[in-house]
């Protein structure tokens, strides 16, 4: 497979997540010492599967769907990242967020390499008993490189709690036995963690307080603009609230709301799973998407999709600090006018690794049947979140680099040292 390692790979006007992730690696390569030459096996793939998943729908007609599970690099451990639903995936899009678990798992030193995987699927179009067979197929299909100690998938967008299930009930027939380390993200009752579900937003919120405290901006009667409103923005959005932070704007695919007086987390999460979408929430006045990215604020969390801050509009935002519970949120043009206008970015492969953090909690807890209390789970997540930004916050400042090249500087070390000490065999 011949893939354009550079920003050829576009999306409409914008760079595809694939080319963000090779300029990335270009930008920190100088900055690697003797481990730079090995930054060329960053941009090779280990290994890439597209399958075809055929389904009979609930009229007896046969669709076939794209699926697809990248592992990128599998140095440091096994392959660990979500599964994505999306009418919109592509394969280089998931190459990337292969890529960016890669980096994301050792800037937090968890012992995973990096893997991803979806299906070109908009899962509104299927029924529920359609979904199932579509998750089965596609676990089955997969099974060649899934398992506990090789790959173990979990949740991302639309994918959930169910559909890891599924997943996991698929594999465990193929092997004839119960196997509840092969996803993680899974319901409590089949093996799940407590405190899996707001990881993610809580890492966001961890890193956020320690940039904060950088910057000595107080968490407390600021503001947060936060785009995207699942898992990752419901969860980060309540952690600022119950802090004392006013989240003054929400945007969803539906849409944006805002009050300069602040939302009330919980009552949007409602109006938006009873009606939804994010319109018509009553004190609330409605955002253009222009409108949305102009309001001055000290906290701005992406948490939807890949290139959303871009060229285009990173000269109007007015945020102090950027904290990217997405994946790939920010162009690396768009970082270069943020860092000129002087802009934090806490980037997202030490932003929204609270999420591979308490899975690797649960695929430890699985392997031990041991299981600990949420307040344990939180402890640690806040422990290792707060010890890794330190870590990349001192080499930013001591290399005199943006943080996200502090991160990756951090990450790339310790995937290129475990390769160098490994060797190529034969």
């Amino acid at each position: 497979m011949n893939i354009n390692n550079d920003l050829s790979y576009l999306h409409g006007d914008r760079p595809a997540a694939w080319g963000i992730f090779v300029e990335q690696i270009r930008r920190v390569q100088p900055h690697l010492g003797e481990l730079a030459p090995l930054c060329e096996s960053l941009l090779h793939p280990k290994r890439v599967l597209i399958v075809d998943v055929p389904i009979r729908r609930d009229d007896g007609s046969i669709a076939h769907f794209e699926g697809y599970r990248v592992q990128h690099n599998m140095v440091r451990g096994p392959g660990k990242g979500g599964v994505r639903f999306h009418q919109n995936l592509t394969l280089p899009e998931v190459m990337a967020l292969a890529a960016w678990m890669s980096v994301k798992n050792a800037a937090v030193n968890v012992p995973f390499g990096g893997a991803k995987g979806g299906i070109r699927v908009d899962p509104r179009s299927l029924s529920r008993a359609e979904l199932e067979r579509l998750t089965r197929r596609y676990t089955s299909e997969i099974g060649i490189v899934i398992g506990p100690d090789k790959d173990i998938p979990a949740p991302d967008v639309n994918t959930d709690e169910q559909i890891m299930a599924w997943m996991m009930d698929t594999y465990s027939m193929s092997q004839g036995r119960t196997v509840t380390g092969v996803v993680t993200g899974k319901p409590l009752s089949l093996g799940g963690s407590l405190g899996r579900r707001d990881a993610t937003g809580r890492g966001v919120f961890v890193v956020a307080a320690q940039a904060a405290k950088q910057r000595k901006l107080s968490i407390e009667g600021s503001r947060c603009v936060i785009q995207g409103y699942g898992n990752v923005g419901y969860a980060a959005a309540r952690l600022f609230h119950q802090h004392g932070c006013k989240v003054i704007a929400v945007q969803t695919g539906s849409g944006a709301v805002f009050n300069a007086r602040g939302l009330d987390p919980e009552t949007l999460h409602a109006h938006i799973k009873h009606s939804g979408g994010i319109a018509g929430f009553g004190g609330a006045e409605a955002l253009s998407a222009d409108e949305f990215w102009n309001l001055e604020t000290e906290f701005l969390v992406p948490a939807a999709l890949e290139a959303q801050i871009t060229a285009h509009n990173a000269a109007r935002i007015r945020a102090s600090i950027i904290i990217e519970g997405a994946n790939g949120p920010t162009t690396p043009q768009a970082d270069d006018i943020l860092e000129d206008r002087g802009i934090l970015v806490v980037p997202d492969v030490l932003a929204n690794a609270g999420g591979v953090t308490v899975s690797y909690f649960e695929w430890v807890q699985d392997f031990s049947n041991f299981f600990w209390s949420e307040d344990e789970i939180n402890n640690r997540l806040d422990r290792v979140m707060a010890e890794a930004f330190q870590l990349c916050w001192e080499v930013a400042a001591r290399q005199r680099v943006s943080l996200r090249t502090a991160t990756y500087i951090v990450g790339c070390e310790r995937i290129l040292q475990a390769q160098q000490l490994r060797g190529l065999y034969p």
